[in-house]
């Protein structure tokens, strides 16, 4: 995130000599994008960062297609029955060279650390709440939130109960639009969010005893397992552009118009392969002859994800709570019969949605067709 935060203690100047109360010095760790080409952050720690005393497993995981149709698809993701932790608990629904599109219920505490070392990682908070804990601080989070994890940060999520999520991993970076940032990097004036409703982490104590720790490491190829010979969370302090931040959902503002809007003024985030946006609630078009539902469309580029978050969802019916749907590029779609005219005059709505659109196709796994409704590409016919 393109905005500088300094936290803890941190020497003058960089790559100098930052001495501790009994003369020894602290060590500095520097983490960045693009070699050393993009932002980056500073981080300092009590003991050596590198100090890896065993090389564990590589746990293979490999992301399998399942043969199936072209069709627009209703996953009911609530007929899913998952559990255990941030990371075991996650099923991949679809995915390509670009994303991995996830759900997860969160139920346990992590006794171990985690890095992805190959994706970005966004959350989207469905439900419950509790601690992201990394090595730049604590990040509470709670329903609604977004939560963007660049690659290399090492964390564990520990949930107050049970938490509810939807789980995207970016080959390449996950960044704030960049049609809403000035050439300094700053949000402008019409961006729907700005920099007063992101949070960063709160840095903690550092950890200082000298118990290994587990860090399990996300690879291309799976999860390779290292035990440290102590606590990464060393951490005295850290300065920089590169850090875990949070964005709520209920603090982004809809763009709204006389006539139907598109997609594209919900934009949250972008990457190379897709975006994300917003769905909100918000007051309708404002046109004496407006029609609010989304038109009929063909995203003949894209393949469009729907998270369905809470809400009455005027376009179509029989969605649920946390349902999600598939339209691939390729086939036109858009409100279900009677909608489109039924919404004429209506004047908000109080839908919360989470879009995906990728710009490449979504692969299907196994998990998705096992609750896939199978009636859902002929909910168009009247």
């Amino acid at each position: 995130m393109p905005i500088y935060n300094k936290q803890g203690k941190i020497p003058a100047k960089r790559h100098t000599a930052f001495t501790k109360e009994d003369g020894s010095i602290y060590y500095e760790e520097l983490v960045s994008r693009e070699g050393f080409s993009s932002i980056y952050s500073n981080l300092y720690h009590m003991q050596r960062p590198t100090k890896i005393s065993k090389v564990g497993e590589l746990i293979k995981h490999e992301l399998v297609k399942a043969e199936t149709k072209h069709r627009a698809r209703h996953i009911i993701t609530s007929k899913l029955d998952t559990a255990g932790d941030a990371i075991s608990a996650r099923i991949p629904l679809f995915f390509n060279s670009d994303i991995i599109i996830s759900v997860a219920t969160v139920s346990a505490n992590m006794d171990y650390s985690y890095r992805n070392g190959s994706a970005d990682e966004l959350f989207y908070i469905q439900y419950g709440e509790g601690n992201l804990d990394t090595n730049f601080g604590r990040l509470p989070v709670k329903a609604g939130d977004y939560v963007v994890i660049p690659r290399g940060v090492i964390w564990q999520m520990n949930p107050k109960g049970t938490i509810r999520m939807l789980v995207i991993e970016s080959a390449e970076p996950v960044e704030t639009p960049s049609r809403y940032r000035n050439r300094f990097g700053q949000l402008l004036e019409h961006s729907p969010f700005c920099e007063r409703d992101i949070q960063v982490p709160e840095l903690q104590e550092p950890i200082t005893n000298n118990n290994e720790c587990l860090v399990k490491v996300k690879t291309l190829d799976g999860i390779q397992e290292y035990t440290y010979a102590h606590h990464p969370c060393d951490v005295v302090g850290w300065d920089g552009y590169y850090f875990p931040w949070k964005m709520s959902i209920h603090d982004f503002e809809p763009i709204v118009g006389s006539i139907h809007q598109p997609p594209t003024v919900h934009q949250t985030f972008q990457a190379q392969g897709f975006v994300i946006c917003s769905f909100v609630p918000r007051l309708f078009d404002f046109h004496p002859d407006s029609i609010p539902a989304p038109y009929p469309h063909s995203n003949v580029d894209s393949d469009e994800v729907i998270y369905y978050s809470r809400g009455d969802f005027m376009s179509r019916q029989g969605i649920q709570k946390e349902s999600i749907t598939l339209h691939p590029m390729g086939l036109p779609h858009g409100p279900q019969p009677g909608k489109y005219q039924s919404s004429i005059g209506k004047k908000k709505t109080n839908e919360l949605a989470v879009m995906i659109d990728t710009f490449k196709p979504l692969d299907v796994t196994k998990s998705a067709l096992e609750i896939d409704d199978a009636d859902y590409p002929l909910s168009w016919s009247d």
